[in-house]
């Protein structure tokens, strides 16, 4: 088997670089103002942060928006069209459920892998997106008001889901690697990027 076609692999790069922009310069707005502990909080050493300050990292953090939901929006129409009917059917996780075939419950956990990687980054795009124009989408921001009887702002909780998707695009990514390796080995990784 031949390495995989041109754009998959150019997708899998572009995929990385900017979601490399996107959590360096989130992680330099949270710096700014971190969401634990205020001002005099836990903050993020500044090798991982790109901007240089909270300006900076929010024209790097904007910039790369665009390009970030751009290709958001072509992953999950390219998983609404080609795997439709495997969503649809509950095909994965009927796998999952009902073969005792180990390559086929494998290739089933990398395709649900996958996908919970677009939802977490539809829901970081979404809690980003209310961050940046609370005004026009309140009603977005109030959905995050079911944290108040916990002792948080329906601002702060979206703060803190917004950040909270840093660590779970990384185990889901750390999973998708994992994943991949056991489903083609080294192979199979090198085919995605080479």
């Amino acid at each position: 088997m031949g390495p995989h076609p041109l754009w998959t692999r150019a997708f899998h790069g572009f995929n990385l670089l900017v979601l490399l922009l996107m959590a360096a310069s989130g992680l330099e707005i949270y710096n700014a103002n971190p969401v634990f502990g205020g001002r005099a909080g836990a903050t993020v050493p500044p090798w991982l942060t790109l901007g240089g300050w909270l300006a900076g990292g929010r024209d790097w953090h904007f910039g790369a928006m665009g390009l970030y939901a751009a290709n958001l929006g072509l992953w999950i129409g390219l998983l609404l069209h080609r795997r439709h009917r495997r969503l649809a059917d509950g095909g994965d996780l009927g796998t999952l459920r009902r073969s005792a075939s180990p390559p086929r419950r494998r290739l089933a956990s990398h395709r649900i892998t996958y996908t919970l990687m677009l939802i977490v980054l539809a829901f970081s795009l979404l809690t980003g997106l209310a961050m940046y124009k609370p005004a026009q989408l309140w009603w977005l921001v109030s959905l995050f008001a079911v944290a108040e009887p916990a002792g948080l702002s329906s601002w702060q909780a979206l703060r803190v889901c917004h950040l909270a998707t840093i660590p779970a695009i990384a185990l889901l990514l750390v999973a998708h690697i994992g994943l991949s390796w056991r489903v083609g080995g080294l192979r199979l990784l090198r085919r995605m990027v080479l």
